[in-house]
């Protein structure tokens, strides 16, 4: 899958900010997207082995009692694997939703074949003019409807994959480009924003 409108789009609620720390996912989400379609859905609560804090609690809408008899981390991870296989990957603030894929995939030795790009690096290159890059803003700025309610994973990762498809979009009209490789994506968000223009030209 070299496209980038053929991707798994995924977000995970945790119980903190580093699983360095020891903190663990509490709920993963994802969109499968092929040829600029959702083809799939992931959405699994998943039990961390210990309480979550209120604070927690009260941010992602996950209570104590939810979490209680929901499956474990590694049976959900094994299963998540599966779903992830084969597809390059996209989260909004990338680098926190690959820290803790790889750490969960870790615990039960599960690995991913795809690369990862970040569609919040990407939307500040591609919609500089945007309030700020947070997720929800983002949806407005692109007229994307929205109805949901922001951090929980499934649909933080419904949004952001039409965020991504949205940004693809705006790249095919401003530069002729009708099939844009995942690479270039990647490239995008590493690239100044001044310099952003010039690489889609030259492209």
């Amino acid at each position: 899958m070299l496209n980038a409108n053929s991707v798994v789009v995924l977000d995970f609620e945790t119980t903190g900010l580093s699983p360095d720390m020891g903190d663990r996912a509490i709920e993963i989400g994802a969109v499968r997207i092929e040829n600029g379609e959702i083809t799939g859905r992931f959405q699994q609560l998943m039990n961390p082995g210990r309480r979550i804090s209120g604070f927690i609690e009260e941010y992602t809408s996950i209570t104590n009692a939810m979490l209680k008899d929901a499956p474990s981390c590694a049976e959900v991870m094994d299963e998540f694997a599966d779903f992830i296989d084969g597809y390059n990957l996209v989260a909004h603030n990338a680098s926190f939703d690959k820290r803790f894929l790889d750490a969960e995939l870790g615990q039960v030795s599960r690995r991913y074949s795809g690369e990862f790009a970040c569609s919040m690096l990407v939307a500040r290159r591609i919609y500089q003019h945007s309030p700020d890059h947070k997720l929800g803003t983002l949806v407005r700025y692109a007229n994307i409807p929205s109805d949901g309610v922001f951090h929980r994973a499934l649909y933080d990762s419904e949004m952001a994959g039409k965020l991504w498809l949205s940004m693809l979009d705006t790249i095919n009209e401003a530069y002729g480009l009708n099939e844009i490789p995942f690479k270039l994506m990647q490239e995008i968000a590493k690239t100044p924003k001044h310099s952003v223009a010039r690489l889609l030209k030259l492209y």
